[in-house]
């Protein structure tokens, strides 16, 4: 089965949902939970707030099935419903004044230790993957968005546009200035890296 197939059961299953049918619930969860949490902790930086926000996101999901539009797509309106909990999510921290501090829960780069893989391969990769995630968070949150989203979560920009509220052209702009950070950012480590050798 594919993922389009997957999708497509999902929007079946949530109308069913929205119609009443708690049952159709186990198919829209299978659907979203796993995107919808590695989503979450590309954005919050730790799995541990993640999986309250995608508790948060699925207790909206269901007080607001009722407005879902039969026929419409559940796993961008999932999505939007996982970005405006995440929203809200920062929104609060901020005013309280609180920072969360995920140092030892953030997602680690997975590099292959085997036999065949070198010590100065992982070393590379795992500085890279640094590289990454730190020019990630300090983008603004919008173009932040826009590439987890296309970049990770692999949706099309017209899934992207809808899940954030804006134009397909913004979506694309936003992405590329995120891509254009991240290619600054690898530069000038290339470059540091050309002067050691």
């Amino acid at each position: 089965m594919t993922r389009g197939d997957d999708e497509a059961q999902a929007d079946a299953a949530m109308d069913r949902y929205a119609e009443g049918d708690v049952a159709a619930f186990a198919v829209v969860h299978r659907a979203l939970c796993d995107r919808l949490r590695a989503f979450l902790i590309r954005m919050s930086k730790s799995p541990t707030v993640a999986d309250d926000l995608v508790q948060e996101t699925f207790l909206r999901i269901h007080r607001a099935r009722g407005s879902f539009e039969r026929g419409g797509r559940v796993v961008p309106w999932g999505y939007a419903i996982a970005r405006n909990v995440y929203i809200d999510h920062t929104r609060s921290v901020i005013e309280k004044r609180e920072k969360v501090t995920a140092s030892d829960e953030e997602p680690g780069l997975d590099v292959s230790a085997g036999p065949e893989t070198d010590g100065e391969q992982v070393s590379i990769a795992s500085d890279l993957g640094r590289i990454v995630e730190a020019t990630l968070a300090k983008l603004p949150r919008n173009q932040r968005e826009a590439f987890v989203l296309l970049r990770y979560e692999g949706m099309s920009v017209a899934d992207a546009s809808e899940v954030l509220g804006a134009s397909e052209g913004a979506v694309k702009l936003r992405a590329f200035h995120a891509y254009e950070a991240l290619r600054a950012a690898l530069g000038l480590e290339d470059r540091k890296r050309g002067k050691a050798t």
